[in-house]
Protein backbone atom coordinates (compact mmCIF):
# COMPACT_ATOMS: atom_id res chain seq x y z
CA UNK A 1 0.00 0.00 0.00
CA UNK A 2 2.87 2.36 0.80
CA UNK A 3 4.29 1.80 -2.68
CA UNK A 4 1.01 2.72 -4.36
CA UNK A 5 0.58 5.81 -2.19
CA UNK A 6 4.11 6.78 -3.22
CA UNK A 7 3.30 6.17 -6.90
CA UNK A 8 0.12 8.26 -6.59
CA UNK A 9 2.28 11.25 -5.60
CA UNK A 10 -0.12 12.58 -2.93
CA UNK A 11 1.56 16.00 -2.79
CA UNK A 12 0.30 16.67 -6.32
CA UNK A 13 -3.32 15.73 -5.61
CA UNK A 14 -4.25 19.20 -4.36
CA UNK A 15 -4.22 20.16 -8.05
CA UNK A 16 -7.25 17.87 -8.44
CA UNK A 17 -8.99 18.79 -5.18
CA UNK A 18 -8.70 22.59 -5.41
CA UNK A 19 -10.74 23.21 -8.59
CA UNK A 20 -13.54 20.95 -7.34
CA UNK A 21 -13.63 22.95 -4.10
CA UNK A 22 -13.84 26.23 -5.98
CA UNK A 23 -16.46 24.97 -8.44
CA UNK A 24 -18.61 23.69 -5.58
CA UNK A 25 -18.34 27.01 -3.71
CA UNK A 26 -19.54 28.83 -6.82
CA UNK A 27 -22.46 26.42 -7.22
CA UNK A 28 -23.41 26.71 -3.54
CA UNK A 29 -23.35 30.51 -3.79
CA UNK A 30 -25.76 30.30 -6.73
CA UNK A 31 -28.01 27.90 -4.75
CA UNK A 32 -27.29 25.22 -7.32
CA UNK A 33 -25.21 22.84 -5.21
CA UNK A 34 -25.82 19.11 -5.62
CA UNK A 35 -23.68 17.18 -3.17
CA UNK A 36 -23.77 13.73 -4.80
CA UNK A 37 -22.44 15.24 -8.03
CA UNK A 38 -19.86 17.29 -6.13
CA UNK A 39 -18.56 14.18 -4.36
CA UNK A 40 -18.48 12.23 -7.62
CA UNK A 41 -16.60 15.08 -9.32
CA UNK A 42 -14.05 15.08 -6.48
CA UNK A 43 -13.48 11.32 -6.64
CA UNK A 44 -13.31 11.40 -10.42
CA UNK A 45 -10.80 14.26 -10.45
CA UNK A 46 -8.55 12.58 -7.89
CA UNK A 47 -8.67 9.26 -9.76
CA UNK A 48 -7.79 10.96 -13.06
CA UNK A 49 -4.86 12.68 -11.33
CA UNK A 50 -3.65 9.40 -9.84
CA UNK A 51 -4.11 7.62 -13.16
CA UNK A 52 -2.08 10.34 -14.88
CA UNK A 53 0.68 9.97 -12.28
CA UNK A 54 0.70 6.20 -12.79
CA UNK A 55 0.83 6.67 -16.57
CA UNK A 56 3.73 9.11 -16.20
CA UNK A 57 5.54 6.60 -13.99
CA UNK A 58 5.12 3.90 -16.63
CA UNK A 59 5.75 5.86 -19.84
CA UNK A 60 8.66 7.93 -18.47
CA UNK A 61 10.33 4.66 -17.49
CA UNK A 62 9.77 3.23 -20.96
CA UNK A 63 11.18 6.36 -22.59
CA UNK A 64 14.23 6.42 -20.31
CA UNK A 65 13.35 9.79 -18.82
CA UNK A 66 13.60 8.48 -15.23
CA UNK A 67 17.27 7.74 -14.70
CA UNK A 68 18.98 6.46 -11.57
CA UNK A 69 20.10 10.02 -10.73
CA UNK A 70 16.49 11.23 -10.59
CA UNK A 71 16.15 14.23 -8.24
CA UNK A 72 12.40 14.11 -7.66
CA UNK A 73 10.28 11.75 -5.57
CA UNK A 74 10.86 8.06 -6.21
CA UNK A 75 9.25 6.68 -9.37
CA UNK A 76 8.37 3.15 -8.38
CA UNK A 77 8.78 1.62 -11.85
CA UNK A 78 12.22 3.13 -12.38
CA UNK A 79 13.25 2.09 -8.86
CA UNK A 80 12.29 -1.52 -9.56
CA UNK A 81 9.63 -1.52 -6.82
CA UNK A 82 6.80 -2.24 -9.28
CA UNK A 83 7.13 -4.01 -12.61
CA UNK A 84 6.21 -2.09 -15.78
CA UNK A 85 3.42 -4.59 -16.53
CA UNK A 86 1.92 -4.10 -13.07
CA UNK A 87 2.09 -0.31 -13.35
CA UNK A 88 0.40 -0.48 -16.75
CA UNK A 89 -2.44 -2.59 -15.29
CA UNK A 90 -2.76 -0.21 -12.34
CA UNK A 91 -3.07 2.74 -14.72
CA UNK A 92 -5.87 1.03 -16.62
CA UNK A 93 -7.66 0.08 -13.39
CA UNK A 94 -7.55 3.62 -11.95
CA UNK A 95 -8.75 5.22 -15.18
CA UNK A 96 -11.44 2.52 -15.33
CA UNK A 97 -12.62 3.52 -11.85
CA UNK A 98 -12.78 7.13 -12.99
CA UNK A 99 -14.93 6.05 -15.94
CA UNK A 100 -17.32 4.22 -13.61
CA UNK A 101 -17.81 7.38 -11.59
CA UNK A 102 -18.23 9.19 -14.88
CA UNK A 103 -21.24 7.03 -15.69
CA UNK A 104 -23.15 8.69 -12.85
CA UNK A 105 -21.95 12.15 -13.87
CA UNK A 106 -23.05 11.50 -17.46
CA UNK A 107 -26.48 10.49 -16.16
CA UNK A 108 -26.53 13.73 -14.21
CA UNK A 109 -25.08 16.10 -16.80
CA UNK A 110 -25.38 14.45 -20.20
CA UNK A 111 -23.01 14.41 -23.15
CA UNK A 112 -20.92 17.45 -22.15
CA UNK A 113 -19.65 15.37 -19.24
CA UNK A 114 -18.69 12.59 -21.65
CA UNK A 115 -16.50 15.03 -23.56
CA UNK A 116 -14.90 16.43 -20.38
CA UNK A 117 -14.22 13.00 -18.89
CA UNK A 118 -12.87 11.31 -22.00
CA UNK A 119 -10.67 14.26 -22.95
CA UNK A 120 -9.29 14.47 -19.40
CA UNK A 121 -8.33 10.78 -19.45
CA UNK A 122 -7.05 10.93 -23.03
CA UNK A 123 -4.76 13.86 -22.39
CA UNK A 124 -3.73 12.39 -19.04
CA UNK A 125 -2.32 9.44 -21.01
CA UNK A 126 -0.99 11.52 -23.91
CA UNK A 127 0.87 13.69 -21.41
CA UNK A 128 3.76 11.20 -21.59
CA UNK A 129 2.54 8.61 -24.12
CA UNK A 130 2.02 8.38 -27.84
CA UNK A 131 4.03 9.64 -30.81
CA UNK A 132 3.76 13.26 -29.62
CA UNK A 133 3.73 13.26 -25.79
CA UNK A 134 2.76 16.68 -24.47
CA UNK A 135 5.32 16.77 -21.66
CA UNK A 136 8.14 15.94 -24.07
CA UNK A 137 7.26 18.76 -26.45
CA UNK A 138 6.77 21.73 -24.15
CA UNK A 139 2.97 21.49 -24.05
CA UNK A 140 2.59 20.29 -20.46
CA UNK A 141 1.79 23.77 -19.16
CA UNK A 142 -1.08 24.19 -21.61
CA UNK A 143 -2.53 20.84 -20.54
CA UNK A 144 -2.46 21.56 -16.80
CA UNK A 145 -3.68 25.14 -17.23
CA UNK A 146 -6.76 23.99 -19.15
CA UNK A 147 -7.65 20.70 -17.48
CA UNK A 148 -6.71 21.58 -13.88
CA UNK A 149 -8.18 25.04 -14.33
CA UNK A 150 -11.29 26.13 -16.25
CA UNK A 151 -12.27 22.60 -17.33
CA UNK A 152 -12.16 21.26 -13.76
CA UNK A 153 -13.86 24.24 -12.09
CA UNK A 154 -16.49 24.78 -14.77
CA UNK A 155 -17.04 21.02 -15.06
CA UNK A 156 -17.64 20.75 -11.30
CA UNK A 157 -20.04 23.68 -11.48
CA UNK A 158 -21.84 22.18 -14.47
CA UNK A 159 -22.57 18.75 -12.96
CA UNK A 160 -24.28 20.54 -10.07
CA UNK A 161 -25.97 23.56 -11.70
CA UNK A 162 -26.37 21.98 -15.18
CA UNK A 163 -25.15 25.22 -16.71
CA UNK A 164 -21.85 27.10 -16.93
CA UNK A 165 -21.21 30.72 -16.00
CA UNK A 166 -18.36 33.04 -17.07
CA UNK A 167 -17.38 33.27 -13.40
CA UNK A 168 -16.75 29.52 -13.25
CA UNK A 169 -14.44 29.70 -16.25
CA UNK A 170 -12.56 32.76 -14.96
CA UNK A 171 -12.21 31.33 -11.46
CA UNK A 172 -10.71 28.21 -12.99
CA UNK A 173 -7.71 30.19 -14.21
CA UNK A 174 -6.41 30.46 -10.64
CA UNK A 175 -5.94 26.74 -9.84
CA UNK A 176 -4.83 26.22 -13.44
CA UNK A 177 -2.03 28.76 -13.02
CA UNK A 178 -0.98 27.25 -9.69
CA UNK A 179 -0.76 23.89 -11.45
CA UNK A 180 1.46 25.52 -14.09
CA UNK A 181 3.68 26.72 -11.23
CA UNK A 182 3.87 23.19 -9.81
CA UNK A 183 4.90 21.88 -13.22
CA UNK A 184 7.43 24.70 -13.67
CA UNK A 185 9.16 23.73 -10.41
CA UNK A 186 9.14 20.10 -11.43
CA UNK A 187 10.72 20.91 -14.81
CA UNK A 188 13.24 23.32 -13.27
CA UNK A 189 14.39 20.61 -10.86
CA UNK A 190 14.70 18.01 -13.63
CA UNK A 191 16.17 20.22 -16.35
CA UNK A 192 19.53 18.42 -16.56
CA UNK A 193 17.99 14.95 -16.73
CA UNK A 194 15.33 16.09 -19.19
CA UNK A 195 17.99 17.54 -21.49
CA UNK A 196 19.87 14.24 -21.44
CA UNK A 197 16.75 12.20 -22.24
CA UNK A 198 15.46 14.51 -24.98
CA UNK A 199 12.46 15.72 -22.99
CA UNK A 200 11.93 19.24 -24.37
CA UNK A 201 10.03 20.93 -21.57
CA UNK A 202 9.74 24.71 -21.60
CA UNK A 203 12.55 24.79 -19.03
CA UNK A 204 14.77 22.86 -21.45
CA UNK A 205 13.72 24.94 -24.46
CA UNK A 206 14.09 28.38 -22.87
CA UNK A 207 16.45 27.82 -19.96
CA UNK A 208 16.63 28.10 -16.19
CA UNK A 209 15.92 31.83 -16.01
CA UNK A 210 12.71 31.39 -17.99
CA UNK A 211 11.55 28.53 -15.73
CA UNK A 212 12.13 30.61 -12.60
CA UNK A 213 10.13 33.55 -13.93
CA UNK A 214 7.48 31.21 -15.30
CA UNK A 215 6.96 29.95 -11.76
CA UNK A 216 6.80 33.43 -10.20
CA UNK A 217 4.45 34.75 -12.88
CA UNK A 218 2.08 31.79 -12.64
CA UNK A 219 1.74 32.12 -8.85
CA UNK A 220 1.31 35.91 -8.84
CA UNK A 221 -1.18 36.02 -11.73
CA UNK A 222 -3.09 33.11 -10.20
CA UNK A 223 -3.42 35.05 -6.96
CA UNK A 224 -4.78 38.08 -8.85
CA UNK A 225 -7.60 36.20 -10.62
CA UNK A 226 -10.13 37.05 -7.84
CA UNK A 227 -9.68 40.73 -8.69
CA UNK A 228 -11.16 40.06 -12.13
CA UNK A 229 -14.10 38.25 -10.57
CA UNK A 230 -14.77 41.07 -8.12
CA UNK A 231 -14.92 43.54 -10.99
CA UNK A 232 -17.71 41.39 -12.43
CA UNK A 233 -19.46 40.63 -9.12
CA UNK A 234 -18.62 43.23 -6.44
CA UNK A 235 -20.96 41.52 -3.97
CA UNK A 236 -18.37 38.75 -3.63
CA UNK A 237 -15.59 41.08 -2.49
CA UNK A 238 -14.81 38.78 0.46
CA UNK A 239 -13.24 36.43 -2.08
CA UNK A 240 -10.29 38.81 -1.83
CA UNK A 241 -9.46 36.95 1.38
CA UNK A 242 -7.51 34.70 -0.96
CA UNK A 243 -4.96 37.52 -1.36
CA UNK A 244 -3.70 36.65 2.12
CA UNK A 245 -1.97 33.79 0.35
CA UNK A 246 0.40 36.30 -1.26
CA UNK A 247 2.62 37.13 1.76
CA UNK A 248 2.92 33.40 2.46
CA UNK A 249 3.87 32.82 -1.18
CA UNK A 250 6.57 35.50 -1.25
CA UNK A 251 9.33 33.43 0.46
CA UNK A 252 8.65 30.48 -1.85
CA UNK A 253 8.78 32.71 -4.94
CA UNK A 254 11.95 34.36 -3.63
CA UNK A 255 13.62 30.98 -3.12
CA UNK A 256 12.92 30.00 -6.72
CA UNK A 257 14.14 33.33 -8.13
CA UNK A 258 17.18 33.28 -5.85
CA UNK A 259 18.47 30.10 -7.43
CA UNK A 260 17.36 26.99 -5.58
CA UNK A 261 17.98 23.92 -7.70
CA UNK A 262 18.07 20.15 -7.63
CA UNK A 263 16.50 18.25 -4.76
CA UNK A 264 15.98 21.42 -2.73
CA UNK A 265 13.11 22.21 -5.13
CA UNK A 266 11.17 19.17 -3.86
CA UNK A 267 10.25 21.24 -0.81
CA UNK A 268 9.24 24.11 -3.08
CA UNK A 269 6.98 21.79 -5.08
CA UNK A 270 5.25 20.62 -1.90
CA UNK A 271 4.97 24.22 -0.65
CA UNK A 272 3.33 25.27 -3.92
CA UNK A 273 0.73 22.54 -3.48
CA UNK A 274 -0.01 23.91 -0.02
CA UNK A 275 -0.32 27.44 -1.43
CA UNK A 276 -2.87 26.16 -3.93
CA UNK A 277 -4.85 24.54 -1.11
CA UNK A 278 -4.72 27.67 1.07
CA UNK A 279 -5.77 29.90 -1.81
CA UNK A 280 -8.69 27.61 -2.68
CA UNK A 281 -9.93 27.44 0.91
CA UNK A 282 -9.73 31.22 1.41
CA UNK A 283 -11.32 31.96 -1.95
CA UNK A 284 -14.15 29.49 -1.38
CA UNK A 285 -14.90 30.81 2.10
CA UNK A 286 -14.74 34.40 0.91
CA UNK A 287 -17.02 33.73 -2.07
CA UNK A 288 -19.64 32.30 0.27
CA UNK A 289 -19.56 35.15 2.80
Amino acid sequence: MRLWVLAARPKTLWAAVAPVMIGTALAYSDRAEFWPAALAALLGAVLIQIGTNFANDYFDYNKGADANQRLGPVRVTQAGLVSPATMKRATVIVFGMALLIGVYLVWRGGWPVVAIGLLSILFGVLYTAGPFPLAYNGLGEIFVLIFFGPVAVAGTYYVQALTITPEAIIAGLAPGLFSVAILAVNNLRDIVGDQASGKKTLAVRFGVRFARWEYATAVIVGLLVPLILILRQPDHRWALLSLFTLPIAVPTIANVLRGLKGRTLNDTLAATGRLLLLFSVLFSIGWLL
